[in-house]
């Protein structure tokens, strides 16, 4: 169900103080300003797309700030993924500043101070992504705010092409298909971030990020593999087992940790999917890179707190 906030209508001098309740309402809080007082315009759409959110915003000239103070209130974590239609915005995060131009796309993450600005009128479709939900992917996001991408690459054209049409027919998609389709969105955007950092000169300080980075793309593509290892996985990232152990520590796991989690992830995907109803547990298990269909149950269950059958007619039933 689309939701939209707007400005017209209300008084003149109200206007920039209900733009201030309705941004703080749809995304996070900020404080916005603008020098068009009484002239300013603005509109937000919104609809929910998995656990994702997707928003079209219509608005004049405004600097939108992220303060310390602001985070500091919030329970909240995002990582906005900002897609530009009509107009450039600038954004600034993480000691960079980049602008997003139509048919280019930046990232900014609501944990960390950050501004926007924009200079003339403009629109811009916001891909609002639970920060759990990218950090799986791609670790932190330090080393990817405030970059614009979609420029010259194939993926990240590819991504922000996808993305854009997706937030654009949301309102129009049946809630399953809404969830697994903002699940490859991720899934394509946390690929072309990867491509980009492979391809990039980092310093030093964030290259243990980039090889996180790494490790968890290739991970994500093998998992219906059941012969991926880790020392095949360190060899493919030219580093040794015991360092793909270290980087994985850094969030309190280990490879066969973290590779069983993953599957699991997907498995409960599958398993609420109805399009995937026909299919027998075991396959959806074997799919992914498990190979015993009682230890897949046991661990399941461990994880989620009832067996896979119970979990698929659980969510069936909605």
């Amino acid at each position: 169900m689309t939701i939209q906030f707007t400005t017209d209508g209300s008084p003149g001098y109200r206007r920039l103080a209900l733009w201030q309740d309705i941004v703080c309402d749809v995304f996070v809080g900020l404080d916005c300003k603008s020098d068009l007082g009484s002239a300013f315009h603005g509109s937000v759409t919104q609809v929910p797309l998995g656990k994702a959110v997707c928003s079209e915003v219509r608005s004049d000239r405004q600097h939108v700030f992220r303060t310390p103070s602001r985070i500091a209130r919030s329970d909240h974590d995002y990582v906005l993924v900002a897609l530009g239609h009509r107009g450039d915005g600038g954004v600034v995060q993480d000691g960079r500043e980049t602008v997003i131009h139509p048919g280019e796309f930046a990232l900014y993450d609501t944990t960390r101070p950050y501004e926007l600005k924009f200079r003339d009128s403009f629109s811009q479709v916001i891909f609002k992504v639970p920060r759990e939900m990218m950090k799986r992917r791609l670790g932190g996001t330090e080393t990817l705010t405030a970059i614009t991408y979609g420029a010259d690459a194939p993926l990240e054209q590819l991504a922000y092409d996808f993305i854009y049409r997706l937030c654009r027919s949301a309102d129009r998609l049946a809630p399953n298909s809404a969830a697994a389709l903002s699940e490859q969105a991720i899934d394509l955007l946390a690929m072309a971030l990867t491509e980009r950092l492979g391809n990039t000169s980092l310093p030093s300080s964030t290259h243990r990020s980039a090889l996180l980075y790494r490790l968890k793309a290739h991970i994500r593509a093998r998992l219906a593999d059941p012969d991926l290892s880790l020392s095949e996985t360190a060899a493919a990232l030219g580093i040794s087992s015991r360092y793909v152990n270290d980087l994985l520590a850094d969030e309190d796991t280990s490879f066969q940790r973290h590779v069983l989690v993953e599957r699991l992830a997907q498995c409960k995907r599958d398993l609420a999917s109805p399009v995937l109803a026909h299919r027998h547990i075991g396959e959806i298990a074997f799919a992914w890179g498990f190979n015993d269909v009682s230890h897949f149950g046991r661990v399941f269950r461990e994880h989620f707190g009832m067996s896979p059958r119970d979990y698929r007619q659980s969510q069936l039933r909605h």
